[in-house]
């Protein structure tokens, strides 16, 4: 390797994308276009970085193995920059075991990462978890304990672990500083912004506020009642019903619940889970069936009891009723937390980490469109989606995970 190929990849190293430009941006060979590719993803021009990465990996030679293995691992974490999901997996996999079997165990722990970060995003916690037990990250470089320490901190947070979580973004912080990168310090520093904002919103005997993490984690602790509007569960003292199948059952459980220890009348029950204009007898009965259904699935936990006016939420053991819903409310709530994060989106990407349809998306996306809320950008398949941050939106990191079926 030639003394300007080196000093060009100890920029990069450094986080110094023009000074490694600086030395290569005139040069075509396969290393050259390699870096080069780093350092327009570094500068922020994804398209770019990719077609430039995908020419060096087709430039290396049948015997340059690892330096084709590099190529695609970084051609991962632009797809994953720019929230390409769909991207193979198998392909990072191969290029992964590649460079474990040639000792680039640092390159083949980054792959690992980003397949772990790739997991996180798309809400497979499960597996994202167990893929980083199979990573220590103490004889790595600082840069990739950062990423290691950034990776458990979004866990936790999906997890509802503050205290986890805070500890791992100290780590990372400090990992972040000696590595000497700004772009790392950058996504510490985000990260922490994340943790420290809103999560929830509290409803309980008629009064409303906002919850952080930490807040949210005693809460569900705690010998209340709660009705889970984020993950469409109730829970209490470590029991969880799920409602999440049972989208009508779960709005007269939330309705419910935001009137304890009240109880609701019965043409607004019918209102809100039926969404009809007048409660007639057939919606009466209909709401006795649904009612008997919801007394079914909660008796465990909770009974509804009929009143004069309508019914009531009866908890068997807890001393109170809580609802715990997203800070802000709103439809297609969930596509707005996703294009929170600033980044561009591809509808199918977004299609993938909701567990929905693609169609389905694209009419959110459509109505977000339409409500200036969201931009495009491109064309067919090219076609990204953002929007600036949303104060009080959950990121993607605090959305619940997708059902096992999905």
């Amino acid at each position: 390797m030639d003394s300007l190929i080196t000093a060009a990849a100890r920029a990069l190293a450094a986080g110094d994308p023009l000074g490694a430009l600086k030395r290569v941006a005139l040069r075509d060979d396969a290393p050259a276009l390699a870096l080069r590719g780093i350092a327009m993803a570094q500068l922020g021009d994804l398209v770019r970085a990719k077609a430039l990465l995908r020419s060096a990996a087709r430039a290396f030679g049948p015997r340059e193995a690892v330096a084709r293995a590099r190529c695609v691992v970084a051609e991962a974490e632009v797809a994953l920059a720019s929230r390409d999901l769909g991207w193979p997996a198998k392909a990072l996999d191969a290029a992964r075991a590649t460079l474990e079997e040639h000792g680039d165990w640092a390159n083949a722990a980054h792959a690992r990462y980003l397949e772990t970060r790739r997991l996180l995003l798309i809400g497979r916690i499960d597996k994202a978890e167990r893929t980083l037990a199979e990573l220590d990250p103490a004889p790595f470089p600082p840069a990739s304990r950062t990423a290691h320490e950034l990776v458990v901190a979004g866990i936790a947070m999906r997890r509802l672990r503050a205290k986890t979580a805070r500890a791992a973004l100290a780590r990372a912080e400090h990992a972040a500083r000696h590595a000497g990168i700004p772009a790392l310090t950058a996504e510490v520093e985000s990260a922490s912004l994340v943790l420290n904002a809103p999560a929830a919103r509290l409803h309980a005997r008629g009064e409303e506020r906002l919850l952080v993490l930490e807040e949210v984690e005693a809460l569900l602790a705690s010998k209340a009642l709660v009705v889970d509007v984020c993950r469409r569960v109730v829970r209490h003292a470590g029991n969880v019903i799920s409602l999440a199948k049972r989208p009508v059952l779960f709005t007269l459980a939330r309705v419910l619940g935001d009137a304890w220890p009240g109880d609701v009348p019965r043409d607004a029950l019918v209102a809100r889970a039926f969404r009809a204009k007048r409660a007639d007898e057939s919606y009466r009965a209909r709401l006795r069936v649904e009612v008997g259904r919801l007394r079914t699935m909660l008796r465990t936990l909770a009974g509804v009891s009929a009143t004069k006016r309508g019914f009531a939420l009866v908890p068997r053991r807890a001393r109170e009723v809580v609802v715990l819903a997203p800070p802000v409310e709103e439809e297609h709530a969930a596509v707005l937390a996703f294009l929170a994060d600033g980044e561009s989106w591809s509808s199918s990407a977004l299609a993938l980490a909701l567990g929905a349809s693609q169609r389905t998306v694209q009419r959110a996306l459509d109505s977000l469109a339409a409500a200036e809320k969201v931009q495009s950008f491109g064309r067919g398949r090219a076609r990204r989606w953002m929007t600036p941050p949303v104060p009080g939106f959950p990121t993607s990191l605090l959305l619940p995970a997708p059902l096992p079926s999905d």
